[in-house]
């Protein structure tokens, strides 16, 4: 059975992941505002009014077991940069999925998410033990979908009618994951990429 999860921090080169609190809700709402994330037809992310909602929300679920979240922050400025969590957790078949992500739009396209991908996956794999990581998305968005066949995801199939979206859009989503087995190509290939980071840092 899978190791029994609970709050952890993970520290990578360029950002750290760690447990939230209610003191994040100031940080958590000034991201939302970088790039107003709530305010696209493939999110369910809060708007800042809805934050403190979000957080409490976090940490009630995580109290229960039912996921386990992180405050991204961006470990040079000191700032919150998003969030991400683990969910889905298959404690008896050793499965788990990586979900919830949202990056402030100054964020994106820079080295938070691949980092952040990275700490989990590693987790998730050298930590826990599991035999499979899973990351989920709206079929039609297809800027997620390409960054998460980066990671080296294969696809494994799609859910019809899986969600019903704030604008009232059902949502077919699809399912991505990658196995125990594939981890060690994915790790390199992550690797490299943070190297390139770090690179066009200095």
């Amino acid at each position: 059975m899978l190791e029994k999860i609970g709050p952890i921090t993970l520290e990578g080169r360029f950002i750290i992941l760690r447990p939230p609190s209610i003191d994040d809700i100031e940080g958590l709402s000034i991201a939302t505002r970088d790039g107003e994330i709530w305010n696209t037809r493939f999110s369910q992310f809060p708007n800042p009014n809805e934050i403190p909602q979000y957080v409490q929300e976090m940490l009630n679920l995580s109290s229960r077991g039912l996921i386990l979240p992180f405050i991204t922050i961006d470990k040079a400025s000191n700032t919150i940069v998003g969030t991400t969590r683990y969910l889905n957790i298959d404690y008896e078949n050793h499965r788990i999925e990586i979900g919830h992500t949202w990056i402030a739009k100054s964020w994106r396209k820079t080295y938070v998410n691949t980092e952040a991908k990275f700490l989990m996956l590693q987790y998730a794999f050298e930590k826990l033990e599991c035999i499979a990581v899973e990351i989920r998305t709206d079929l039609l968005n297809i800027v997620s979908r390409q960054a998460i066949q980066r990671l080296g995801a294969k696809q494994d199939g799609i859910l019809r009618h899986h969600k019903i979206m704030r604008d009232g859009r059902i949502r077919d989503t699809v399912c991505y994951s990658i196995i125990k087995p594939e981890w060690k190509r994915v790790k390199e290939n992550l690797i490299e990429k943070l190297y390139m980071s770090d690179k066009q840092e200095n």
